[in-house]
């Protein structure tokens, strides 16, 4: 599966924006798709380093009409809901090297994801 193909859509939600102050994105993703398959698309996409990914699965709920030949009965579509926390803190990593030296790195990923709430 290619990324792009894993990540549906954003939820966008009250909850959901509200979320995205802590480093939490919410996004509706392949219904076969796993918690590294998540992980690893998200990563990929925004160029952020994800540090969980909890997922939900919704049944199809029962709808029921009523047409000139009598009831019809049909379900919603499924679906996969996955929040995804980011990592948002941005301190340099400071390790000790040969000669009791230290050195440090700067983190290459971006502390938040600009493009939430994309449409395709």
């Amino acid at each position: 599966m290619n990324e792009y193909d894993i990540i549906v859509s954003p939820h966008i939600t009250e909850k959901s924006t509200a979320e995205v102050a802590l480093g939490k994105y919410t996004f509706i993703v392949n219904i076969k798709a796993t918690k590294v398959d998540v992980r690893y698309a998200v990563e990929k996409i925004f160029g952020v380093k994800v540090l969980s990914v909890n997922t939900l699965r919704y049944d199809g709920k029962k709808r029921s009409q009523r047409k000139n030949s009598g009831m019809v009965v049909g379900y919603t579509a499924k679906y996969k809901k996955a929040i995804v926390k980011i990592d948002t803190d941005a301190k340099a990593n400071s390790y000790l090297i040969t000669g009791g030296k230290t050195a440090s790195t700067g983190k290459k990923y971006k502390n938040s994801i600009e493009e939430f709430g994309f449409v395709q």
